[in-house]
This record gives structure tokens, C-alpha cells and sequence, in this order.
């Protein structure tokens, strides 16, 4: 006799094959506010606490100390990010359009290192290459930027009901994760590390290389001065070369022009003092910010800028290392499974 699949199997699968249909159609259609739906998840988490003593210290009501603290938010973090975005957008349009000016540059750093080094890093070719590679990816900063700005909106209004739905939020994602209790535990825990090391980090670590690199381009007579400090702080998310990106060939260029002791004093000033604020400012910040691979950094970058436009940056590399996170979970979740002690 054939082995017959019981009818409670057979409808279990159909049912749960309509609901992946019909979680597959909705999250097609909804792929747009993934950027509202993590972003909201992120400041929740930076939030929560806050939130918390408002109400169980203060007595605030929940809806007043959810407004309160997102307003808050929007001064501190989405106002200034937003600024830079403006002014990058405003600063590099140009240059996307009219990229001779950059060749330009270029070419007077190239003939200096021939000149005086006969190093030839910065001919036609290999600029070529980089310039259609930086303005493909201002182009899509850019753009994903202009979008994600439309979901800011979306993305508070989901912020604001779990702020105030806190509790229920939490006790239902503890309920229904399907992990044991540790890994459920280890997934909040390392995800809130995961969020301060992202989303306040990275954030104050560019702020600060981009301010100090400003104020030198300034004293130092750089005529785009506002420019190659916010290039100064996008630059430093990169491991390893950093804001180097930026005030090395600026440097170069100083010494191509003629500027002989501005090219020096740049140089100096991004080794000394821009270099060490990295540093500085992760020795700060070390017990709120987790121990991030530069990989994951430079990866998440580039997918985040594909998916939210400049706020990539912070969430790309968030969303990478929440992935791998998940899978370390999984692994140990399930990956010693023996099939033979489970029919025991």
C-alpha cells in the first residue's frame, strides 16, 4: 500500500503556500519602505530608553513622550544629516555635470608626480576608470537620497506607534521569534550594539574628521573648502585609506598649484590631526560600538547607497551585519541538528 500524505499535511502546505504568495506579492509592492521600516527599527532602538524614563520616571504621557523624543531626533541627527546631504547634492551636481573639472585636477597632479616623483598613478586611464566609478556612485547617492527623503514621513509614523506600543512590541517579538531563548537574547543584544556602532559611530566619527578637516582646508586657503570637508567625512566610512582619499591628493594638488607650504600644512594637519580622530573618537565610543569587519563596512556601503541614497552610509552596513548576525544564529540554532535524536 501506497503511503498516503495525511490531509492535515496537505492543507497545512497549501496554506502556508498562499501566505508566502501573499507575503511575496505585498513585500514586492512594499520594497520601497524597506529604508522607512529599518530606519524606524533604528531609531527605536537609539530611542527606547529615553522613551522609557519619560514615562516610567516622569509620568509623561506615551503619545506626548513619543513626539517629544522624535522631534528630538530630527534636531540632532535627521536636520544635520540632512544639511550635508543638501550640500553635497548642491556642490557635486555640478561636478557630475561638467566632470572636465575634475579631470582638470587631476591632470595638474599628474604631471607634478611625474615631474618631481616620475610615480604615473594619475593618467588618462586610470582616471577614466575612477571617474566613471565616483560619479556613477554620486549619481546613485544622490538619487536614492531624493527618494528616501519621501519615506522619512512613513517612517516616523511607524516610529511613533512603537514608541508608544513598546511593550507590546517587544513582548511579542520575544513570544514569536523562533529561537531559543539565548539566541532570542543574543540577536536583541548584538542588534542594539550593531545599531549604536552604525548608526552613532560612524555618524560622529565622519562629523568630527569632516569638521577638523574643514577647519584646516579653511585656514589652509582651499577655495572648496565645505566640499572636501563633507567628502573628507563620507571618506572616512571607507577602512584602511579613510579621509586619506581626500587630503592626500589635496595635498598633491596644493603642491601642483604652486602652494608649496598649504600643500605641506595639509598634509600634516590630516596625518596629525584628522588621521588620530578615528582613534580618539572609537576609544570614546568603544562600549557602544561593536566590532564591525571593515569588509562588511565597505560592502554594506555600496549596497546601502543602492538602497537609501546617502543615508546608505549608516544603514548598509547595519543591514549587512544584521544578516551575517542572523546566519550565526541560524547556524547555531540549527546547524548540530541530528535527525536520528529527534525520532528518539
Amino acid at each position: 500500500m501506497l503511503h498516503q500524505i495525511h490531509p492535515n499535511k496537505i492543507r497545512q502546505i497549501f496554506f502556508l503556500s498562499v501566505i508566502i504568495l501573499l507575503a511575496i506579492l505585498i513585500l514586492n509592492e512594499m520594497y520601497f519602505l524597506l529604508g522607512a521600516f529599518l530606519g524606524a527599527i533604528t531609531f527605536y532602538v537609539i530611542l527606547r530608553n529615553l522613551m522609557l524614563k519619560l514615562v516610567l520616571d516622569y509620568k509623561w504621557k506615551k503619545w506626548l513622550a513619543a513626539l517629544s523624543v522624535m522631534l528630538l531626533s530630527v534636531i540632532v541627527l535627521i536636520i544635520p544629516l540632512s544639511w550635508m546631504a543638501s550640500v553635497a547634492y548642491t556642490k557635486i551636481q555640478p561636478l557630475i555635470l561638467e566632470p572636465e573639472m575634475i579631470n582638470q585636477a587631476a591632470e595638474q597632479i599628474h604631471q607634478y608626480l611625474i615631474k618631481e616623483f616620475n610615480i604615473d598613478v594619475f593618467n588618462e586611464k586610470n582616471i577614466a576608470k575612477v571617474n566613471s566609478y565616483l560619479i556613477a556612485f554620486a549619481q546613485q547617492t544622490i538619487g536614492g537620497t531624493m527618494s528616501s527623503l519621501g519615506n522619512m514621513v512613513i517612517m516616523y509614523v511607524l516610529l511613533y506607534f512603537m514608541l508608544v506600543q513598546t511593550a507590546d512590541v517587544e513582548r511579542w517579538l520575544r513570544r514569536n521569534m523562533p529561537l531559543k531563548n539565548s539566541n532570542v537574547s543574543r540577536v536583541i543584544n548584538e542588534f542594539k550594539n550593531l545599531v549604536y556602532s552604525n548608526t552613532i559611530g560612524i555618524p560622529i566619527v565622519a562629523m568630527l574628521q569632516g569638521l577638523v578637516g574643514l577647519v584646516g582646508y579653511w585656514i589652509f586657503g582651499v577655495e572648496e573648502f565645505i566640499l572636501m570637508g563633507l567628502l573628507t567625512a563620507i571618506a572616512s566610512v571607507m577602512p584602511v585609506i579613510g579621509s586619506m582619499a581626500i587630503y592626500i591628493p589635496l595635498m598633491i594638488y596644493q603642491l601642483a598649484l604652486g602652494h608649496t607650504w598649504q600643500g605641506i600644512a595639509i598634509g600634516i594637519w590630516g596625518l596629525v590631526l584628522i588621521g588620530s580622530i578615528d582613534n580618539v573618537a572609537r576609544f570614546m565610543l568603544q562600549k557602544r560600538i561593536a566590532n564591525v569587519h571593515p569588509l562588511i563596512t565597505i560592502f554594506g556601503v555600496m549596497i546601502g547607497v543602492n538602497i537609501f541614497g546617502f543615508l546608505g552610509i549608516i544603514f548598509g552596513p547595519l543591514l549587512l551585519s544584521m544578516f551575517i548576525l542572523l546566519v550565526k544564529v541560524y547556524i547555531d540554532e540549527f546547524g548540530n541538528f541530528d535527525p536520528d535524536k529527534s525520532m528518539n
